[in-house]
C-alpha cells in the first residue's frame, strides 16, 4: 500500500509540471491549502535554523498554513539541500540556505545537482556579516594592531573555525591573502565549542557570527576588532567595519536566502516571496534579527531575481579562494 501510495504521488508531482498552464494557474491561486515544510541543512539551535524558525512563525500568518521547520544536518548542509532539490517543485518543500549551502559547497564536493540550475530563488533574507575578535590577552586593541601582529609572529597565532571548510575557514584564508598574514586555523566541531577555548585563552582569535560572538564582546570576556560588513552591525554600532579600521574590500558574511526546487510555478514563488517580504517588514521581526546580529537586506535585494543574481556573484567571490587553497570538504 504505501509502494502504490508513493508512486501516485511521484505521478502527481509529474503531473504538476507537465500540466497545461491553466490548470498550473488554478492550482497556484489555490496554493497554500496543506502545511508546508522548510528544510534547514543544519542541527537545530544555529544560525539558520533560528532565522528560518523566525521567519516561518511570521510567514504562516500571512499564507494561512503550518509551516515545519526540518533540520537535516550533514555534510556542510549538502544532505538537506540535496533532499530539497529532490522534493516536488509544487511549494510545499522549500529550503533555507546560506552562504555554506548555495555557495562554498559547490566547490567542496562533487554534488549530483547544481546550486543555480536546480533551484528557483525566493528570497534574500538576512545578512550576518563575521566578526573579528580576539582573547583579551592579546596586545592587539583594534585590527591595525592584530594584523601588525600576525605579520610580526608568523605562523604562531592561532584562528579557530567552525571546521574544516566552514565559512570561517574560508574567510581566514581570504584574510591571510589581503594581509599578507600567516597563522593556524584549528578547526573545531562547530564554532560554540572554539568560542569556549577563545574567552579561556586556547586560541588566539576568531571569524566569527554575531550571534555566537556578541554576548562575549558585551561581557568583556572577548575584544572585538573589526566587522566583515559593508556597514556597522545594528546590534553592535561600536565596532567599526574592516573598511573604516584599514582593510578595505573585506567582507564575509555568513547570509541567509530562501529556495525552492527549480520548475516551481513562478505564482507559488511570488506568494512565497510576498510572504518572506511581509514578515521581514514586521517591527517584531526586525527587532528578533537584529538582538542576533543579523541585518535584514532592504526591500529591493529580496526579490528572487536580486538573490539569484547575488549569489552568482559569491560563487565567482569564492570558488576561486576554494580551489586555489585545495580545501575539500571531509
Amino acid at each position: 500500500m504505501r509502494l502504490r501510495r508513493r508512486k501516485f504521488l511521484q505521478f502527481l508531482g509529474a503531473g504538476a509540471v507537465s500540466m497545461p498552464a491553466a490548470s498550473r494557474m488554478a492550482w497556484a491561486q489555490s496554493y497554500p491549502s496543506r502545511p508546508i515544510t522548510v528544510i534547514v541543512p543544519f542541527p537545530a539551535g544555529g544560525p539558520a535554523d533560528t532565522v528560518a524558525r523566525i521567519l516561518s512563525e511570521r510567514m504562516r500568518t500571512t499564507l494561512g498554513q503550518t509551516i515545519i521547520v526540518e533540520n537535516v544536518a550533514g555534510a556542510n548542509g549538502s544532505l538537506g539541500v540535496n533532499r530539497a532539490v529532490r522534493a516536488q517543485p509544487d511549494g510545499y518543500t522549500v529550503v533555507a540556505g546560506t552562504l555554506t549551502t548555495h555557495v562554498l559547497i559547490g566547490a567542496l564536493y562533487p554534488l549530483q545537482y547544481d546550486l543555480l540550475n536546480d533551484f528557483m530563488p525566493i528570497a534574500m533574507l538576512a545578512d550576518g556579516p563575521l566578526i573579528a575578535v580576539g582573547k583579551n590577552a592579546l596586545p592587539a586593541n583594534d585590527l591595525k594592531g592584530l594584523i601588525a601582529w600576525l605579520k610580526a609572529n608568523p605562523d604562531k597565532a592561532s584562528q579557530g573555525t567552525a571546521g574544516v571548510a566552514a565559512a570561517e575557514h574560508i574567510a581566514g584564508i581570504l584574510f591571510q591573502k589581503q594581509t599578507g598574514t600567516r597563522f593556524q586555523q584549528v578547526p573545531y566541531r562547530g564554532l560554540a565549542p572554539a568560542m569556549q577555548d577563545l574567552v579561556g585563552g586556547q586560541i588566539d582569535f576568531l571569524l566569527a557570527d554575531a550571534t555566537t560572538a556578541l554576548g562575549h564582546v558585551r561581557a568583556g570576556r572577548i575584544k572585538a576588532f573589526a566587522v566583515a560588513g559593508k556597514a556597522r552591525l545594528v546590534a553592535a554600532p561600536n565596532i567599526p567595519t574592516f573598511e573604516e579600521a584599514g582593510l578595505p574590500g573585506f567582507n564575509a558574511s555568513l547570509w541567509f536566502g530562501l529556495w525552492a526546487p527549480a520548475r516551481t510555478p513562478h505564482d507559488i514563488v511570488g506568494k512565497l516571496n510576498a510572504a518572506a517580504k511581509e514578515a521581514l517588514a514586521e517591527p517584531a521581526v526586525r527587532q528578533r534579527f537584529a538582538d542576533l546580529g543579523q541585518d535584514i537586506v532592504p526591500v529591493s535585494q529580496q526579490t528572487p531575481a536580486a538573490l539569484g543574481a547575488f549569489q552568482k556573484a559569491e560563487i565567482g567571490k569564492w570558488w576561486p579562494v576554494i580551489k586555489a587553497a585545495g580545501i575539500k570538504g571531509e
